[in-house]
């Protein structure tokens, strides 16, 4: 009788566990400490790859060119003999798009925001935060393709334009793509302020609107930058739908009708095109590695300016 109770204690204990591994390695194997540190080792490992893939390969046009003269350079001819490998017309297109983009979604972020989580009931919280997350669902593509049918013509017709394929076209349209993640962002920090501030504001007698803007945007504002500079670098790398609607001009634009061509935009028009180990196919890694640089910037910004204010509040 006894044998067979420490059997069964045997079996209990035994029981959901590797059976080629004490109880101590496997523990210490399949933490939850190592799992984590070894796909984040596995993440930054394949960054880094990336990083040196797109380096190597674009090492050829910079020592053929220069670095000044592929970045200043206004000429973008490939194909031309002499060829020209200037790309200072997609970068003024990426930042002219870009722009654009922030200069609608950022206030209609915010405010949107602050709607949803400050002034808005539940029921219509709850609608208004469904809506934006099918909004951020929704392929670039068909941004790209609404955009298309609909805003190309219309910015034609209303602004007497040759085309509606400009700067304008693709900046609204990116503006309306990156608005549901800046927005969710914003408010899920402004949600995260502590009661404890709206009350002490509401106890100086302060209002609705000054509670808000002294005490609530203050307190979130650093996942409230956080969210424009993720928009910005979404908006910086977009493709497709900027591809589809900004007219795909090299040249430098001079106003937000003309038609531009955006740095994603241009790798993906003609990579499908070049010789391999070409100038010109090295000249497209050159702008992926430029676009890689400035999105590392961003973030790097970005991680600056929320580290400060973290530590702003924190005093």
């Amino acid at each position: 009788m006894l044998r067979r109770r420490d059997s069964c204690r045997s079996r209990e204990k035994t029981r959901g566990r590797p059976f080629f591994f004490p109880s101590g390695i496997t523990k210490r194997v399949f933490s939850g400490k190592t799992v984590t540190g070894l796909f984040a080792t596995f993440s930054i490992f394949f960054v880094f790859l990336i990083f040196i893939f797109v380096f190597t390969q674009s090492i050829p046009v910079f020592t053929n060119i220069g670095v000044t003269n592929f970045i200043l350079n206004h000429k973008w001819l490939p194909t031309a003999h002499p060829p020209s490998f200037g790309i200072a017309p997609m970068i003024l297109g990426s930042l002219l798009v870009t722009s654009l983009a922030l200069a609608v979604s950022v206030p209609l972020a915010l405010f949107g925001a602050i709607y949803i989580s400050e002034i808005a009931s539940s029921k219509v919280r709850d609608l208004l935060k469904t809506t934006v997350e099918v909004l951020s669902a929704i392929p670039s593509v068909v941004y790209g393709f609404f955009g298309l049918v609909v805003l190309v013509p219309f910015i034609q017709r209303f602004f007497g334009l040759p085309t509606g394929q400009t700067a304008l076209t693709a900046g609204l349209v990116l503006a309306f793509m990156i608005l549901p993640t800046m927005l969710s962002i914003i408010e899920d920090s402004l949600r995260a302020v502590p009661n404890e501030y709206r009350e002490a504001s509401f106890a100086l007698g302060a209002t609705k609107w000054e509670t808000i803007k002294n005490a609530v945007i203050p307190a979130a504002s650093s996942g409230i930058v956080g969210g424009v500079l993720l928009g910005l670098g979404r908006a910086i790398g977009e493709t497709i739908a900027v591809m589809m609607l900004s007219g795909g001009a090299a040249v430098i634009p001079t106003s937000i009708f003309s038609p531009v061509r955006t740095m994603p935009a241009t790798i993906a028009i003609e990579m499908g095109e070049v010789s391999f180990g070409s100038l010109h196919y090295s000249a497209l890694f050159g702008i992926g590695l430029v676009l890689f640089a400035i999105t590392f910037a961003v973030n790097f910004i970005a991680n600056w300016i929320i580290s400060r204010k973290v530590r702003r509040v924190a005093r």
